[in-house]
């Protein structure tokens, strides 16, 4: 600042050049993360934006397998995503788990790499793309899939060595009230070739406490609000149909719920459950 005022500017013209430098956007620094299984490796890089709100730019991905670069490019439709590894925030690592690694997911002695992120808002979405290899072609190819507002757990849960995907059912986020209120069941799912197959039924333990979760929500949360009592107790009854016990769930629920839009929610968590696949043609 001495040197300009030597030169004959002005101090309002000297602050003035030294607010703009402040106010100019930082550049965008580039960083990778690096995540290997054997003789699999796989670099994820991306643009950070020093702005107040986090963005993320130019992700890539590159995998090499025994040496030999395979994949390089960009990440899908991902552009002002958030790649969750990437984040620092406390709700980042709680949710990210499993962000950025290459791991067998369905036990076929072939890794996967899998990618964990995050569309931006206050309740949506995070999605996962898992990159697979295909031996016949020798190339790596991508699927994408939703988690909503929520997102799950890489969980080996029966301890066989092929993980789970521990997770909760987000069709049931406002179905009943806000979302604040909605209550979300569990959903477990199993990657296997390309595809997420829903195996929640296979772990009865889960599922009968996490009804008994929903149920002690209710009983907890009832005089919170109408639609607190009937975003629990949704959820209650679609873990009761997974357990084979749904007329007892019903009874339950019937029972338990007291709000003036008695008959008109029954109907409406009837078809739901229906919808939703929790009650079949011949369950009641």
């Amino acid at each position: 600042m001495k040197n300009l005022l030597n030169a004959g500017v002005g101090p309002g013209l000297v602050w003035l050049a030294l607010l703009s430098i402040i106010l100019l956007p930082s550049p965008a620094t580039a960083t990778s993360k690096t995540a290997q299984a054997g003789n699999v490796k796989a670099e994820l890089a991306y643009q950070k934006a020093n702005t107040e709100l986090t963005q993320f730019n130019d992700l890539r991905l590159k995998i090499t397998r025994g040496g030999k670069t395979l994949l390089d490019q960009p990440l899908p439709d991902s552009e002002g995503n958030w790649p969750l590894v990437a984040l620092g925030t406390d709700w980042a690592k709680e949710n990210a788990q499993a962000a950025f690694q290459v791991r067998d997911l369905d036990g076929n002695q072939e890794p996967e790499v899998l990618i964990d992120l995050f569309t931006g808002g206050a309740h949506c979405c995070t999605y996962t793309l898992i990159y697979r290899y295909n031996p016949k072609t020798q190339t790596y190819s991508a699927d994408r899939f939703e988690w909503g507002n929520g997102g799950y757990q890489l969980q080996d849960l029966d301890k066989n060595g092929v993980p789970e995907f521990n997770g909760r059912n987000d069709a049931f986020a406002y179905a009943f009230g806000s979302y604040a209120a909605s209550g979300y069941p569990l959903q477990i799912w199993q990657y296997r070739q390309g595809k997420m197959v829903d195996v929640t039924r296979q772990y009865p333990k889960l599922i009968h406490n996490d009804a008994y979760f929903w149920w002690q929500t209710f009983v907890e949360r009832q005089n919170d609000g109408v639609e607190y009592g009937k975003g629990a107790l949704a959820a209650y009854l679609a873990d009761k149909y997974l357990l084979g016990q749904g007329q007892d769930g019903w009874q339950k629920v019937q029972k338990a719920y007291k709000g003036p839009d008695r008959q008109q929610y029954f109907t409406e968590l009837r078809r739901f459950l229906r919808q939703t696949g929790y009650i079949s043609g011949k369950s009641r």
